[in-house]
Order: C-alpha cells, then sequence, then structure tokens
C-alpha cells in the first residue's frame, strides 16, 4: 500500500515514565523508547537524553542481509562492515560517519544485535555541528520491553518499515519535551 509522506513526525515522551513515549506519523502511532535520561532541552554528548527540537531527517540506513530494502522518500544507504559514526568531540569528523577502523571514539553502525537493521540519521547537531553536544542521535529498532536509549528514538521493529514509507525528503521529526 502506498502512503502519502507525513510533513511532521511528532515524539510525546510518556508523563508516567520520561524513558518512554508514542510516536505519530499521520494516522500511524506506535510506542517508541527514548533516551535513559529522557528528553532534554539542552543536549550533551553522552548524557543520554534525547534532543528537544524539530529536525530535518536526513537519510536512512539499513541491513541489506537483513531484509529487503525499504520503501522510503528518504535517500537510502546499505551499511558496510566498514561504517562508523564519530562521537568523540575532538574529531574533526564528529557527529559524522566515518570509515572504519578509526582511531578516534565511535559507534559501530554494523552492529550484531538488530538495533541498527535500519537506521534514520536524525539531523540533529547538523548545521552547525557543535562539538560535544551530542552526536549519532538517530531512529532505530527497540529492544524488547522498550529500554532506553543512549539518547535516540526507537520503534518497533515490525512497525519501521510502515514508519518508513510516510517519510519523504521534507519530512520533519519533532521531538517534544
Amino acid at each position: 500500500m502506498k502512503h502519502r509522506h507525513v510533513n511532521l513526525i511528532r515524539v510525546f515522551r510518556s508523563p508516567l515514565d520520561h524513558r518512554q513515549g508514542r510516536l505519530q506519523a499521520g494516522n500511524l502511532v506506535i510506542p517508541c523508547a527514548l533516551g535513559r535520561s529522557g528528553t532534554s532541552h539542552a543536549k550533551r554528548e553522552g548524557d543520554g537524553a534525547s534532543p528537544v527540537g524539530r529536525f530535518s531527517l536526513l537519510q536512512a540506513f539499513y541491513r541489506a542481509d537483513r531484509g529487503p530494502r525499504p520503501r522510503s522518500g528518504l535517500r537510502l544507504r546499505p551499511i558496510r562492515h566498514s561504517d562508523g559514526w564519530s562521537d568523540d568531540p575532538k574529531d574533526r569528523r564528529y557527529n559524522r560517519l566515518v570509515p572504519l577502523p578509526c582511531a578516534t571514539s565511535h559507534e559501530k553502525m554494523w552492529r550484531d544485535d538488530h538495533l541498527y537493521d535500519i537506521v534514520i540519521d536524525i539531523g540533529w547537531n547538523r548545521g552547525p555541528i557543535r562539538r560535544g553536544r551530542g552526536s549519532a542521535i538517530f531512529l532505530h529498532l527497540a529492544r524488547p520491553g522498550f529500554t532506553p536509549t543512549e539518547g535516540c528514538v526507537a520503534v518497533d521493529p515490525r512497525m519501521i518499515r510502515r514508519l518508513l514509507e510516510r517519510i519523504g525528503p521534507n519530512t520533519k521529526i519533532e521531538i517534544v519535551g
């Protein structure tokens, strides 16, 4: 089924547990996990908070060995074994995709768990990039029980493809504080 792209995805934190919430994309409403520190208006590297604000969705990455290419209006790129993401504020490539091996602190995009089987890059701290303000803020797959993330938004693996179909090149995500 073809869906129209939504202009805005909204993420609301739960009043009962600030580390969980719900994501709304048009008529699709799904539970989500948020950062272990809830949400923050003053996001910092390593604070475990999901940043509050409205952001672009820049592109999506996917593991080609773990399922078919998703359908989306976003630019899609397969994840490679050599893909990392710099989370070292001292690295000139901070908050960017980097090739592995990488001498500075980074996150591996090719993971043994399934969290990054599909990853949407949320445009947090991108224009301009400010060192120490947080990196690798993604929309990715949730762990069982929607346990908290390090600052990302995570959704049920069974729902990510339905969500991606609704995302176009102009779709924004708003994380409400």
